[in-house]
């Protein structure tokens, strides 16, 4: 236990999101639907925009949506200055059919109603389009062993990302969370029932990616 409170100790002073391990994975997915012609990225749940501004650097327009009021308001006035970026204060949902070629769920989808957020993502994506997720999931049994390596990289990933102790968590690691309640097993299931072909792994740092293609 004395252990677990130094690594939290530890982990506070040099924090970094687990998300950012996963933004290659994303970026790589969103050059493949910008080189298929591509014009239009949605981020879901995006936070002061971190993530909204590398897919800015690839497509012509992204639209960043946030549930939280002033995270969103933190985002929006970082990109008041460009036409490419819209900023959107709202839940995630009833979306124009066909409205987009990319959407990302970065550690939010776990936030939302699995069944009904996917179906939304379906219905919303261009042809050829792509649903790209880093996802969280409720642990199991099956998970310890990645979650134990992860939890020894995971001081030693934020001393090289910030070797100097921070004096306060960063803003965009600020906005509020929720524990995820379903489990890799049944988020998979219902993934493949509603997006067949769709494909899902577990990884490090208590994430799981997932990638699926709108096939017509």
């Amino acid at each position: 236990m004395r252990i677990l409170t130094s690594l939290a100790r530890f982990n506070a002073a040099h924090p970094w999101s687990h998300n950012d391990a996963y933004a290659a994975f994303v970026l790589r997915n969103a050059k493949a639907v910008r080189r298929r012609g591509g014009v239009s990225a949605l981020d879901v749940g995006c936070g002061t925009g971190n993530l909204v501004e590398r897919l800015s650097a690839i497509f012509p327009h992204v639209i960043g949506i946030e549930l939280d009021v002033d995270v969103a308001a933190a985002a929006a006035h970082r990109f008041e200055m460009t036409d490419a970026v819209t900023i959107q204060q709202r839940p995630f949902g009833g979306e124009a059919e066909g409205a987009y070629d990319l959407i990302v769920f970065v550690a939010s989808l776990h936030h939302m109603r699995l069944e009904d957020a996917l179906l939304d993502a379906r219905a919303s994506l261009r042809t050829g389009g792509r649903i790209v997720i880093v996802g969280v999931a409720s642990e199991t049994r099956s998970d310890r062993l990645r979650s134990a390596a992860s939890l020894v990289l995971n001081p030693l990933v934020g001393f090289i990302r910030h070797p100097r102790r921070a004096p306060a968590t960063p803003l965009h690691m600020q906005a509020p969370t929720v524990d995820a309640r379903q489990t890799f097993d049944q988020i998979q299931a219902v993934a493949h029932r509603l997006l067949p072909s769709i494909r899902m792994r577990r990884r490090l740092f208590w994430r799981y990616t997932a990638v699926w293609e709108d096939p017509r």
